[in-house]
């Protein structure tokens, strides 16, 4: 069918919902704008859905959630009868018709006879991750659109693991959603139905004390906390999302009291009325804290992403103004911090391993190896780092230490098997009362890593490009960069290039090495001076993405390197 023919189909719809019916009349005399809505379904993938509310296919509605759903349904009805009757577990984050999905999934489910175990109220990503896995739910549903502006809303499935799906379920699962040709005729029963159907459950505390307690044995030097906690000075936004709640009693039980949090982004708020965008990897989400910060005199500064499963930090500097550090500098500290507590303690296993995204810094992996620990390199997508743990925990090979992603996303016990901002919350703050119980900051840690092992550097370009052409625009830039491979970047050579989709890695010296990873399409290149560049196209969003990594004698070094790499994408790009 063509998009004027599915957008005739939508018009004509005599149950269309109201609010949608309102906004096809109001984008009638807009052909563009109905085009985009209708030109193709909303791109269903291993990570779920995101998109912009509003009507039509491609865009996030109770159709396009009753499609979604309707396809695990049918992915579900695949499995034995007791394996079906364990159910979905559900939550929502703070966003426009969160709460509203969320019931339009379990009317879905329902319909199915499938049992859905709702949260009562809005709670974080990694709190749905530790209710699949304390429930023993089949899969879970996450609704949110992470850290994107207000305009969007999303859809993730979790595995039984409390990871997100991985690609052969999440495959196999897309065929289904896929196959629904018509989402408008999808039945479900109705609330009234489901509510006396006994397929319903609604679950809150009963699920929160559990994870709380389970948060506990994120301290690793509980006397340290009984020492500092009382003097550290720390400032938590959770950017009007899911992260309050659950950010501030943790915080409070391991013994941290003089946190303050931003007044105007505690309250939970569609619209993230304060900032431009609730992304903590942006400086300006910060502003608030920081302004708050200097009121206070605050040592840290701290804010958590809408589904509070990102954190982000800024550290003060020696002029008392704020400093926001990159997730790689957070992971670099918390790396250091836990594998020296545990050495401390005597509890550092001989068989340690960190985990990392294959875009992240280096840095990590240099003080792993000084502690004797492991660094593992997995693929971007946190449900990688969740099959590593679970592969260490079936066959006892390494003990896990942390896990991280340069966006942000960190991981420090797995009771939960996803990125946990609630529990990089006290970690953070542990951190930074070992530092201040020194005389020091965050800003003085980070210098000492430096200084240590090397001053390390990285950046990430983001590149937009939406509408019909976006994606076409995206498979051929790395089409140019996997045909056209770079021979040097930045003017040093390139000395090793690794294509994860072609699973090939290719030396300088024309020897090619078979690749272990699942295949994904990404392209990383090393060059002499220990530098790096990766090139991958978002898995959620209408972007392709450049990460660059640089190792320097001193920050100057690191800087310019990082500006030379920028260049010459730049020029490569242009072409």
């Amino acid at each position: 069918m063509s998009w004027e023919e599915v957008y005739e189909q939508w018009k004509n719809d005599a149950n269309l919902e109201e609010n949608l019916k309102k906004q096809l009349a109001d984008l009638e005399d807009d052909p563009e704008k109905l085009e985009d809505a209708f030109y193709a379904p909303l791109e269903f993938g291993t990570a779920g859905m995101r998109g912009i509310l509003g009507a039509g296919i491609n865009r996030m509605n109770i159709y396009t959630v009753r499609q979604a759903t309707e396809g695990l349904a049918r992915f579900m009805e695949e499995q034995d009868p007791e394996t079906r009757r364990r159910g979905v577990a559900i939550a929502y984050d703070s966003r426009h018709f969160s709460p509203e999905f969320a019931t339009e999934a379990a009317k879905t489910l329902a319909k199915h006879d499938i049992p859905s175990f709702v949260f009562e109220s809005l709670r974080p990503t990694p709190e749905l991750s530790f209710a699949v896995r304390y429930l023993k739910t089949f899969t879970g549903i996450m609704i949110t659109a992470s850290h994107n502006p207000a305009a969007y809303n999303g859809y993730k499935v979790y595995g039984e693991d409390g990871g997100q799906m991985p690609p052969a379920d999440a495959d196999a699962l897309t065929r289904y959603v896929r196959s629904i040709e018509n989402p408008l005729k999808i039945e479900v029963l109705t609330e009234e139905e489901v509510k006396h159907s006994g397929l319903l459950h609604i679950i809150g505390e009963d699920v929160d004390l559990p994870y709380l307690e389970n948060v506990k044995t994120v301290t690793i030097d509980q006397d340290l906390v009984n020492e500092m906690g009382k003097d550290l000075k720390l400032v938590y936004t959770p950017l009007h999302g899911t992260g309050k709640m659950l950010g501030e009693r943790a915080l409070k039980q391991a013994g941290f009291e003089k946190f303050v949090l931003v007044p105007e982004q505690a309250v939970a708020d569609p619209n993230f009325s304060t900032v431009k965008s609730p992304n903590p990897e942006e400086h300006s989400a910060f502003e608030y804290a920081i302004q708050l910060g200097e009121k206070e005199g605050a040592d840290l500064l701290v804010a958590t992403d809408p589904d509070a499963d990102r954190l982000g930090a800024a550290v003060r500097l020696p002029d008392g103004s704020y400093q926001v550090l990159s997730g790689n500098q957070i992971g670099a500290l918390m790396v250091k911090y836990i594998l020296e507590a545990h050495k401390n303690a005597g509890t550092l296993p001989t068989n340690a391993a960190v985990l990392k995204s294959i875009v992240s810094s280096e840095l990590p992996t240099a003080i792993a190896k000084s502690y004797g620990a492991t660094m593992f390199n997995v693929l971007t997508g946190f449900k990688f780092i969740a099959e590593k743990i679970q592969q260490f925990e079936e066959d006892h090979s390494h003990s896990f230490m942390f896990g991280f992603e340069e966006s942000y996303g960190y991981l420090v016990k797995p009771f939960v098997r996803d990125k946990d901002a609630i529990q990089a919350l006290v970690l953070i703050a542990e951190v930074a009362a070992f530092y201040k119980k020194q005389g020091k900051t965050l800003y003085d840690g980070l210098q000492d890593i430096f200084a240590e092992y090397g001053y390390y550097e990285e950046k990430t370009i983001s590149v937009t490009l939406s509408g019909l052409e976006g994606p076409s625009k995206i498979k051929a830039i790395m089409a140019k960069f996997r045909n056209e491979a770079p021979k040097t970047l930045g003017n040093v050579p390139v000395v090793q290039t690794e294509d994860f989709k072609k699973l090939t890695c290719v030396n300088v010296d024309g020897t090619v090495t078979k690749m272990t990873t699942p295949p994904s399409d990404v392209l990383k290149y090393q060059m002499a001076d220990e530098s790096w560049v990766a090139v991958r196209p978002s898995g959620t969003e209408p972007k392709i993405k450049f990460y660059i990594g640089v190792k320097g004698a001193n920050q100057k070094a690191a800087d310019d390197r990082v500006a030379e790499l920028e260049a010459a994408i730049n020029e490569i790009t242009a072409e």
